[in-house]
């Protein structure tokens, strides 16, 4: 069995496990989460292709099953079902635990701030691919919510994400090389600010939110279809 699945195996179980908790009945609710999770899904495995085929990442083959489909591990496939899985559980438990959490006026704020993040990055930037393709996708995802479907539950998926960012970072870590001999996955140095927590490239908590906001922004507009 390779790193990479045993990583996957382990952020998977607890989530699938607690889905039947009464309270919160997340399994009621996968008719809506797999179709978010599938669209989101082909968004960024073909992102995945395009960055593998031009240098921008990769992945190590002695932590790897060896399996691929159009060039990517079959292990990196199941990682944007898994964590999206994970995220959106986290998600509906806040839900389900905190009914009265409001805060849409300072989530509002948390979005330009972002916003002005995510541009600033991108001037000093340009040419580094990963950071310039991570930010400018949270860019038109932060415009969307905050100016066009004007969601109400943006301080829910704050409050959700800083949660889901203990679990990200300490699965991520492996990858990147923490605990592991070796990096799962490695990144071009050329392509990446250079900013890192421990061995993780700040992107990556970037592209953990563009992966997890999209996921639960389809999620809940297909329960309000």
């Amino acid at each position: 069995m390779s790193t990479y699945f045993i990583i996957l195996a382990a952020a998977i179980v607890f989530p699938v496990l607690l889905s039947f908790d009464k309270k919160v009945a997340f399994y009621r609710r996968w008719k809506y989460l797999f179709p978010a999770m599938f669209i989101t899904a082909f968004v960024f495995i073909a992102w995945d292709v395009f960055f593998t085929r031009r240098g921008v990442w990769g992945f190590s083959p002695e932590h790897l099953s060896g399996l691929h489909i159009l060039s990517i591990p079959v292990e990196e496939w199941l990682f944007f079902l898994v964590i999206p899985y994970a995220s959106v559980f986290t998600f509906d438990v806040v839900k389900a635990y905190f009914k009265g959490m409001k805060g849409q006026r300072a989530a509002s704020l948390v979005n330009l701030v972002l916003l002005g993040l995510a541009f600033l990055a991108m001037i000093l930037f340009p040419g580094r691919a990963y950071t310039f393709a991570t930010f400018c996708l949270m860019a038109v995802l932060l415009v969307l919510h905050q100016w066009m479907l004007k969601s109400t539950w943006m301080s829910r998926f704050y409050f959700s994400y800083l949660l889901i960012l203990i679990p990200f970072l300490l699965v991520n870590g492996v990858l990147t090389g923490t605990a592991v001999p070796g990096e799962v996955v490695w990144y071009n140095p050329g392509e990446i600010m250079g900013l890192r927590i421990a061995t993780i490239p700040l992107e990556d908590v970037f592209y953990g939110f563009d992966l997890i906001l999209l996921n639960i922004t389809l999620y809940e507009l297909f329960q309000r279809s």
